[in-house]
């Protein structure tokens, strides 16, 4: 499996955004930004349904596929409005992120694939030169955290990691970055 990157600034993110959409379509920048903006994990993000949306508390609800733990997400204003948007174009989705195509239209509805996500946010990251993938949506909020200065248990709390060991090693925080602190830090 190839590792993924995460993109490391905010103009890195609405770089990614403006890529899908003009090689992609809106629904997978939608989708980059809501996952930026949640931090779940893509098999998580996909399964987003409108009844499991609390729209009064801005809140959503869920129980996390591979950890099996019940989340409640708060939904910030980026998210909602994209969220909202979605929603009134198109009244009639179950998901969040549905596929319209002509061969789905006749069966029950279901939420675009991991692997058209996997491929689109590749090609992207070609022409952006970086290795995009489902995961950097996650990494790049767990980057933007850590560079800000949130405290990587925190982030570890918002990633869902188990310890902020797993955290680190999830953003690439490698062990002559930390060592480079001892130069950096004189007091």
């Amino acid at each position: 499996m190839n590792e993924v990157e995460a993109v490391k600034t905010k103009e890195e993110v609405r770089d990614v955004e403006r890529y899908l959409r003009k090689h992609g379509s809106d629904l997978y920048a939608d989708l980059w930004r809501i996952g930026v903006n949640l931090a779940l994990r893509i098999s998580d993000l996909l399964e987003i349904r409108y009844d499991a949306i609390d729209f009064e508390r801005h809140e959503y609800h869920t129980i996390e596929k591979k950890t099996r733990k019940k989340r409640t997400l708060k939904i910030n204003q980026t998210a909602l409005e994209i969220i909202e948007s979605r929603r009134k174009a198109n009244l009639d989705d179950t998901y969040l992120f549905q596929v319209h195509s002509n061969r789905t239209a006749s069966e029950s509805p279901k939420p675009v694939s991991r692997v058209s996500v996997a491929r689109k946010f590749k090609e992207v990251g070609e022409i952006m030169g970086v290795q995009l993938g489902t995961h950097s949506m996650r990494k790049s909020r767990g980057w933007a955290m850590y560079s800000d200065g949130v405290p990587i248990e925190m982030i570890a709390k918002v990633l869902n990691h188990s310890t902020p060991a797993i955290t680190m090693s999830y953003l690439g925080i490698t062990k002559a970055e930390v060592l480079q602190t001892y130069i950096d830090y004189q007091l």
